[in-house]
């Protein structure tokens, strides 16, 4: 029996080489699209600039639903992945374009499956001009998303796109809003900054491991039938070393919708629908690593 072909873009970027490796060790057949080789080769790079649909066409055809190697689906990961490491209009264009071409090629395709990564910027919160508390806690998927940053309006952007392919295609879009991805080599750093809470005020004290992630990936891509909606991948603790209502009463306090007990390090960014409908369960705790 033939290895089932996934095809993950941005493999060789800091979480994109987890997925891989998650889905290589899963028994899949992996290619991976990115503009760089990765420092680890574990399987087929294609060196693809996914800003031109021609590339990206050309890179996937032969994984078509038309061929024998075709592809269950695409994790798509590429991407700059932060606000003001790049100038706006820049940003903007390459996440939109990279994520629109992704979607028009596997619908010509016919690759029915892609997976995307959105991120908890979208809510605006993180790169605000000007901090702002969330409307309600713990933040989920319903809550308003208000970027004022050209990061997360592509985010917003995109998952708008992955509607709009669901519709015309009844692809299934899973779009993932992400927190802070740790890797094991930033645990470190991120346990340093409990003396100071306030640097990821901004963030809500979310994360997520690298390795969650792709196990989260894989889930979507084999789960039937979700449609195009998003889900947030969260931690289900905080990464911070002080109970969380104490983090609230200090740092938001103009919060007085708190919707469920948050009893000891409580994750503020609710992962309760991935849980529901992927049957995820994050598995890394930082005060593990």
């Amino acid at each position: 029996m033939s290895k089932q072909r996934i095809i993950i873009t941005g493999g060789s970027g800091k979480a994109g080489r987890w997925i891989v490796k998650h889905f290589l060790d899963q028994g899949y057949d992996v290619i991976n699209l990115d503009v760089k080789a990765p420092e680890e080769p574990l399987c087929q790079t294609i060196i693809t600039d996914l800003n031109d649909l021609g590339q990206v066409h050309n890179a996937l055809a032969p994984f078509s639903s038309r061929n024998r190697q075709q592809a269950v689906g695409i994790v798509h990961f590429a991407a700059i992945p932060q606000a003001y490491t790049h100038p706006n209009d820049i940003c903007f264009r390459n996440n939109v374009m990279s994520t629109y071409n992704i979607l028009e090629a596997a619908a010509n395709l016919n690759i029915g499956k892609v997976v995307l990564a959105s991120s908890e910027s979208s809510y605006g919160i993180c790169f605000a001009s000007e901090f702002f508390e969330p409307k309600y806690l713990p933040v989920d998927e319903a809550h308003p998303q208000l970027p004022e940053d050209s990061y997360g309006l592509s985010k917003v952007v995109n998952e708008v796109t992955a509607e709009a392919f669901h519709r015309r295609t009844g692809m299934q879009v899973i779009s993932f809003r992400l927190g802070n991805i740790l890797v094991p080599e930033t645990y470190a750093g991120v346990k340093e900054s409990f003396s100071q809470p306030e640097k990821r005020q901004r963030i809500l004290w979310s994360y997520i491991d690298a390795r969650d992630v792709a196990t989260a990936c894989r889930l979507a891509i084999e789960k039937d039938g979700l449609g195009a909606q998003p889900l947030i991948i969260a931690a289900d603790d905080s990464s911070s070393d002080l109970p969380t209502q104490e983090l609230v009463n200090t740092y938001l306090p103009g919060v007085k919708d708190i919707r469920i007990p948050l009893e000891g390090r409580r994750s503020l960014i609710s992962n309760a629908k991935a849980k529901e409908l992927l049957g995820w369960e994050p598995q890394i705790k930082i005060m593990e690593q």
